[in-house]
């Protein structure tokens, strides 16, 4: 289906951003870049109206972000993003793709030593400073995560106290910046981190951006490719991608719910969504007995409501007609097949489906006490140490009998961990859990990547230790309340904590068997993480300690009915 053209707005011109000083809003500052790059563009040659307009559509298109992000310096960089969005409209060119070799710099003082570790870092004297780089800088390098992600430190880059030369040197390091433009869909970013990784690529930053009107611009700075063969690159990853897209139509062409169930890559069926079954329960639901109230949440591709369902308060999941493809459709019939088959006091309850389409609901119970995600960052409420450990003797609860049952969740993370009436916390969303095969390991890439392990991020293969990961960042959440990796952008923290090995920062006051077992959970190694089982018994040992088994529920209890009275 084509896709129309964004509306132009006119564009501004720069009095309208610079005449009451300079704005601080996302919008005004897409304002202040915009007019920025125009006039350097300006200063080398001369812009019709036309292409003013375009340039604004250009900004319009993409989120405010992209301002945010974007070095405006590098106004020919804004440029050739606009073309390659303009080239993936037409199908016969996409991927459009830019490969260029750029060079990612740090200035520093002082003695340098007389070499670098590091062969591909080059030292450049105060006499040669950045203007004067061979290549040109990132489109987006102005980034301080870029110098924290991308450079590595050398023994050089260490002075002493009484070090007197004060002299400066600007230390580079030369990679590759690959820009893919391309129709969004779901799973592309994996789609191309997956690419560039089975390239020999190493990712040392990473910007993703969606437009407005369904396109998707996707830029990585990457290790590992000879800087010689800059073409050579470009040749192969317009092979690699085009080779990764016929088979995925292959799979999508071929694969039906009845040949290869819920797990395949299946066609959209015409009337409803086959889900095995035993003959031993009955899951669809009455749409007569169903009764919608307000709307709690939206997503990309569905909404969540409140309702009852025969008197009963039910949580409803609809998934909207306009996104339903085949990927959509197997997913639905995966967590469908999964919530039928497991009923534990830590996993939501699943009341029934409606897998007729165009109707595609999911019931279950309705949780009154929201996410833990809500309670921590929007309601700003706070855990005591008696509370978390026994949320977190809930959690993994939960997850012991999903993975006794052979369910990796594969997105475990606070957003996900849901608390009823009486604050039992509860596991929640399964539509990308998956049963285990035989072999007991995963591949493919799912997840958020704030909360992903490493083996996951880096499309390897792996089972459930991912979980137990996952886990630990849930745990460090509860201890700080802090969103993790709050200062990097969700591609910046995967390319941490895969590249550098980075993990959020414990607080010094942290009960110190809560140390060891975040430590050992976030292990690089999944061999070394331990099972929920062990976690399990860890988490009972330090309740009797704190004071969760009687008096600490009590307290557990009030803090939360109090904290819930304060935020109300």
């Amino acid at each position: 289906m084509a896709v129309e053209d964004p509306p132009a707005a006119p564009p501004p011109r720069q009095s309208e951003a610079g005449a009451g000083g300079r704005r601080t809003d996302k919008h005004g500052r897409r304002l202040e870049v915009y007019n920025e790059v125009l006039a350097r563009l300006r200063s080398s040659a001369e812009i019709s109206p036309a292409f003013e307009d375009a340039l604004w559509a250009h900004f319009h298109r993409l989120p405010a972000r992209y301002a945010l992000d974007v070095n405006a310096e590098r106004a020919d960089d804004v440029v050739t993003h606009q073309r390659l969005l303009e080239e993936a409209r037409d199908p016969e060119r996409r991927p459009a793709l830019s490969v260029r070799v750029v060079q990612v710099s740090r200035i520093i003082d002082g003695d340098m030593g007389d070499s670098l570790d590091n062969p591909d870092m080059e030292m450049v004297t105060s006499n040669h400073l950045p203007n004067q780089l061979i290549h040109p800088p990132p489109a987006f390098g102005s980034s301080s995560n870029l110098e924290l992600l991308g450079l590595e430190t050398s023994e050089g880059d260490v002075r002493s106290a009484d070090d007197t030369d004060h002299s400066v040197h600007l230390i580079s390091r030369p990679m590759h910046e690959i820009t893919f433009a391309t129709v969004d869909k779901p799973k592309l970013l994996s789609q191309l981190t997956s690419l560039l990784a089975e390239l020999g690529l190493d990712i040392q930053e990473a910007h993703a951006f969606s437009t407005i009107d369904g396109y998707s611009l996707d830029v990585f700075v990457v290790t590992g490719w000879h800087l010689g063969s800059t073409e050579q690159l470009q040749v192969k990853l317009l092979q690699k991608f085009h080779k990764v897209e016929a088979q995925a139509c292959s799979v999508s062409s071929t694969s039906s719910p009845s040949s290869e169930g819920w797990g395949g890559g299946a066609s959209v069926p015409s009337t409803s969504v086959e889900i095995p079954t035993d003959g031993a329960d009955i899951w669809e639901i009455d749409l007569k007995l169903l009764k919608f109230a307000n709307k709690v949440a939206s997503g990309s591709n569905g909404d969540l409501y409140r309702g009852s369902y025969c008197s009963q308060d039910v949580a409803i999941k609809v998934v909207r007609p306009e996104r339903i493809s085949a990927d959509m459709y197997r997913d639905f019939a995966q967590e469908v097949y999964i919530m039928r088959k497991v009923r534990h006091r830590n996993v939501v309850p699943f009341i029934g489906a409606c897998t007729r389409q165009p109707n595609l609901y999911i019931v279950t119970d309705f949780m009154s006490g929201g996410s833990v995600y809500d309670y921590l960052h929007k309601k700003n409420s706070t855990f005591k140490l008696p509370e978390i450990v026994k949320v977190a003797m809930d959690i993994s609860k939960g997850m012991n009998y999903l993975h006794q049952n052979n369910i990796i969740h594969r997105d475990l993370k606070t957003a996900n961990l849901l608390m009823d009436e009486n604050k039992v916390v509860k596991v929640a969303d399964f539509g990308v859990a998956r049963v285990k095969d035989q072999s007991g390991v995963m591949t493919a890439e799912t997840g958020t990547y704030r909360w992903m392990a490493p083996e996951v991020i880096e499309h390897k293969p792996y089972d459930h230790k991912a979980d137990v990961f996952s886990f630990a960042i849930v745990l460090w959440e509860l201890l700080t309340g802090k969103i993790p990796y709050e200062y990097l952008t969700p591609l910046q923290a995967a390319i941490g904590v895969v590249q550098k090995g980075i993990r959020p920062t414990i607080p010094k006051d942290t009960h110190p068997k809560l140390v060891d077992l975040l430590q050992k959970c976030w292990h690089r190694d999944p061999a070394e993480r331990p099972d929920f089982s062990e976690i399990l018994e860890i988490l009972q040992r330090l309740s009797k300690e704190v004071g969760t088994d009687t008096e600490g529920r009590h307290k557990m209890k009030t803090g939360f009915l109090s904290a819930l009275k304060r935020n109300h």
